[in-house]
């Protein structure tokens, strides 16, 4: 898939994630920022955006938990970027790890394919 296709899925799901949480939609607030965080993690700006999106997120909610996870994986996530050396499939979640691939959900994994370290 083309990477023009694939930021139009990310803006998709930041589009869920916002309607979401105006509606108070927690659950559904955090799958699409998972999601959106599966389909940008390899391109840096986008991969870093769902993290600072997940930390504000985190804040507002007040999950303590996930701020101190989202802090890490913001000083992680360029290094990971730069070198390659991401865990595919993550959800960027504090509740998993920042280090272990995780399967794509399925419907993403019909859109994404992994080769030499980029999303495409």
């Amino acid at each position: 898939m083309a990477k023009k296709d694939i930021i139009e899925l990310i803006e998709a799901e930041r589009r869920v994630f916002r309607t979401a949480r105006q509606s108070g939609d927690r659950a559904l607030a955090w799958t699409a920022l998972e999601r959106e965080h599966i389909l940008g993690q390899g391109f840096f700006g986008p991969h870093l955006r769902s993290h600072m999106t997940m930390l504000g997120y985190a804040v507002e909610t007040r999950d303590g938990r996930e701020v101190l996870g989202q802090v890490i994986r913001l000083s992680l996530a360029p290094l990971g970027n730069l070198t390659g050396r991401l865990p595919w499939g993550s959800t960027g979640r504090a509740n998993v790890s920042a280090f272990a691939p995780m399967p794509y959900p399925d419907d993403l994994s019909e859109v994404l394919t992994i080769s030499s370290g980029e999303a495409r």
